[in-house]
């Protein structure tokens, strides 16, 4: 089953389809640059570096629906290249709870919902998707991101 063919933005306005990311396996993390978690970009990084070569790919969403990421598309990019050495695709900012949830939200949330409801509690969220299109698991915001190379590896 291929992905949902969505179509988003990367920071820096080019455009995409989430099908460009067929046959990969994919980790979707909501990120926000001020967050306490923001750490965890550095252990996404290495995730990515680790397993980028076996089609593994991870694709941020920055949200500032908890206020914790003020800063614009391209510095938002720029801060973290700059601060976390991140190297992964990075998106626009979406709105991942609420009316004017994205798309993209919309089915992640359809299909892991949440503990009680499907809606994403805090920043860093994350959902592994398969190399099917998959989502085969979320991940709670404090769940390290280095905990999750066991699942990856096992998908790829």
């Amino acid at each position: 089953m291929p992905l949902p063919n969505f179509e988003l933005k990367y920071s820096d306005g080019r455009p995409y389809s989430l099908n460009d990311y067929n046959n990969y396996v994919i980790l979707i993390v909501n990120t926000a640059s001020q967050c306490g978690l923001n750490g965890q970009l550095r252990e996404l990084e290495t995730l990515y570096q680790t397993y980028r070569q076996d089609d593994f790919v991870v694709l941020a969403f920055p949200s500032d629906q908890f206020h914790q990421e003020p800063l614009a598309n391209q510095e938002m990019q720029s801060q973290c290249q700059r601060d976390f050495g991140v190297s992964f695709p990075i998106n626009e900012r979406v709105q991942i709870n609420g009316q004017d949830t994205a798309p993209i939200y919309q089915w992640l949330k359809q299909e892991r919902s949440g503990f009680l409801n499907g809606s994403i509690k805090w920043n860093f969220t994350k959902f592994l998707l398969n190399r099917q299109g998959q989502v085969v698991k979320r991940y709670p915001p404090t769940f390290s991101p280095q905990q999750i190379a066991k699942d990856i590896e096992d998908l790829l």
